[in-house]
């Protein structure tokens, strides 16, 4: 069939809405009509070339949709079933999985960051040429084809808009507080960053009791969007944050910092904001042609803890319908995350308003 998608051809972009092939599903794949798609800043690091991937490429990683058709095979949905999709698809069989640690699954791992389905062919193309799947999901097209562990099913009375949001910024903010941090109530966190997945970092402090939350961003207008979904002090970045941070907890630092942006100096100031025995949580995705300089030294002699958060250590399906059933009794605040809805072929426009913090989360709407 042919399907409306947004290609990135090249670094430097910019997104082009194009038709394309694509191919039914095989063993073990599923077809799902996208309701909408989240515009995230992960996908960004396709065109900045800070993330390599194979080019031309369908990006999209935060995605909702109905279920068309499935290959043979499939056991986890069936056709109507309403999912969200998950980037990191978990076998359920390896080393990982087996260890409730599905999110760092090795079973899918090869044939996602070479943009393929586990036989190692894309199921996009263009005049005969292949096009590729960012996450596996290439979810920035009417429709897609991924692995059936990447479908995970959800109640059908939310909206798929709000449930998109789930798939990626949700389940990474939430998931960091919750699971990877293990945040215990009466807590001090600072959150760096106020995106769309810091301000789900900030809702999951709130939600874990956390006493003193922080949110610290360079835009204004981001910290506007912190106080409003549970932060209860908000900072400026800067020189003075740090000395302001000191002053809103005892003269100690704060009990967990968390960096969501993925910025090496953020880390590092991340490290200077915490007490002696405190925890930094690494949630924002650096460029892979950049490294973080924390002291060893200084680690060691005041016991701090620092711990990398991959898609907020979620089990996807257990945690997606949970969130969404939060979300339904009034504990996490996903309405308000969307900001503005876009059409696919306003992309670069949905782009230019994340980049410059107009948004908290820019939706593509189908």
């Amino acid at each position: 069939m042919n399907v409306q998608a947004a290609v990135l051809d090249s670094i430097g972009g910019p997104f082009t809405v194009e038709e394309l092939q694509l191919q039914d599903p095989k063993d073990g794949e599923v077809l799902v009509r996208l309701a909408a798609s989240g515009v995230c800043h992960s996908d960004w690091h396709l065109v900045t070339g800070a993330t390599k991937h194979p080019m031309p490429v369908v990006a999209g990683h935060e995605g909702a949709g109905v279920v068309e058709a499935v290959g043979d095979g499939v056991s986890r949905v069936r056709p109507g079933d309403h999912v969200v999709l998950s980037w990191t698809p978990d076998c359920g069989q390896c080393y990982y999985c087996l260890r409730d640690q599905g999110n760092l699954c090795d079973t899918f791992l090869g044939p996602i960051w070479a943009g393929t389905m586990l036989d190692g062919s894309p199921r996009l193309s263009r005049a005969g040429q292949p096009v590729y799947h960012f996450c596996g999901l290439a979810a920035f097209a009417e429709r897609t084809v991924v692995p059936q562990e990447s479908c995970v099913r959800i109640r059908s009375d939310v909206s798929l808009e709000v449930a998109a949001l789930v798939g990626c910024a949700v389940a990474t903010g939430v998931g960091s507080v919750l699971y990877t941090a293990d945040v215990p109530p009466g807590s001090s966190v600072v959150v760096y960053g106020c995106g769309g997945v810091g301000l789900n970092v900030i809702q999951g402090a709130a939600l874990a009791g956390a006493q003193t939350i922080i949110g610290i961003d360079t835009m204004a207008s981001k910290l506007s969007m912190a106080s409003h979904f549970g932060a209860t002090e908000t900072l400026l970045a800067g020189q003075n944050a740090r000395a302001a941070i000191l002053e809103l907890t005892d003269g100690r630092g704060a009990d967990f910092a968390f960096e969501a942006v993925g910025i090496p100096a953020l880390q590092q100031e991340a490290l200077r904001a915490i007490r002696p025995g405190g925890t930094v949580v690494l949630v924002g995705l650096s460029s892979v042609k950049e490294s973080t300089n924390l002291s060893g030294a200084f680690i060691a002699r005041q016991e701090k803890t620092i711990r990398g958060s991959y898609y907020g250590s979620v089990n996807a399906r257990r945690d997606f319908p949970l969130f969404l059933d939060m979300y339904l009794a009034g504990k996490l605040n996903l309405d308000d995350l969307v900001t503005r809805r876009f059409r696919l072929d306003e992309i670069n426009e949905a782009y230019r308003a994340m980049l410059e913090g107009e948004v908290a989360r820019g939706l593509i709407v189908f």
